[in-house]
């Protein structure tokens, strides 16, 4: 080997080692304040190492300072200017629900007698004096024994399963066109008057909260859970016909010949003549 290339081979040598000095050290590469800001130096500021532990750091710092508002914004409604916080009077107003048992029934009472004036001043023009339907609007009482006949008729007596079915009914829909405009003594007072009609309370009987439970409607048994998997399982196919599942339609008579067709207007003119 030439003593040119030895030399050359030592130059490179030495420019190598110089430079894993200066990359070690640090000396000679750009220093910057941002610590995010990558530099030419594997263990400065600027180094993989470094940024992790940066990262880090501002993962934490960032995470403490959202703390406080995070329980801020949880704690404390926000108002978007749409709308209002609901007060419970409001809330009262729509939860009227009443279940069978008498649970959420409002207080107050009302008797047969108190209630047969209310019936008579606000009901009977629709429902008729006795609940015998006046035109064509509902029948409240009688009609028991005819659900299963070809006419059923469905009151209060014959059809509804609990009294809170028709406490509800009343208190929501009722008096037509002036709903929810009974007050809760004059509502468990029609209920009672209707609830007499059908011969389901004697004429002493005062409804209230407390009484709820000694009314017993007479199509209580009535009403049961759908059974049809059961009941109508021997009817079902397990291969349903999907496609094709008719025979064609084929005409047999026509209209016509069965003189079932009106005639027309030139055909009536003649008959006229």
């Amino acid at each position: 080997m030439s003593r040119s290339v030895k030399f050359f081979s030592y130059l490179s040598h030495r420019e190598r080692s110089d430079r894993e000095a200066i990359r070690v050290r640090g000396y000679g590469l750009p220093r910057v304040l941002d610590p995010l800001t990558p530099t030419l130096s594997p263990t400065g500021r600027g180094s993989a190492p470094n940024l992790q532990r940066c990262f880090g750091l501002s993962l934490v710092l960032l995470l403490a300072l959202a703390a406080p508002a995070l329980a801020q914004k949880k704690d404390t409604l926000r108002n978007y200017g749409i709308g209002h916080t609901v007060t419970a009077d409001q809330i009262a107003g729509w939860d009227i629900d009443v279940r069978p048992d008498g649970q959420g029934a409002p207080p107050g009472q009302g008797s047969v007698k108190a209630g047969e004036k209310v019936y008579v001043e606000k009901c009977a023009a629709c429902h008729g004096e006795f609940g015998e339907s006046a035109g064509r609007w509902p029948q409240l009482a009688q009609g028991k024994g005819t659900l299963a006949s070809n006419d059923p008729v469905k009151t209060v007596g014959s059809y509804y399963p609990y009294l809170s079915s028709v406490f509800d009914y009343i208190r929501r829909s009722m008096p037509f066109g002036d709903a929810q405009s009974l007050s809760n003594d004059e509502l468990y007072a029609v209920t009672a008057y209707v609830l007499n009609l059908n011969d389901i309370v004697d004429d002493k009987f005062v409804l209230s909260k407390q009484t709820w439970s000694q009314v017993k409607m007479p199509n209580q048994t009535g009403f049961f859970d759908d059974d049809r998997e059961k009941t109508e399982k021997a009817f079902w196919s397990a291969r349903p016909c999907m496609k094709d599942c008719r025979a064609p339609v084929k005409i047999t008579g026509r209209a016509r010949a069965i003189d079932v067709t009106p005639e027309d207007e030139k055909s009536q003119r003649r008959g006229a003549e």
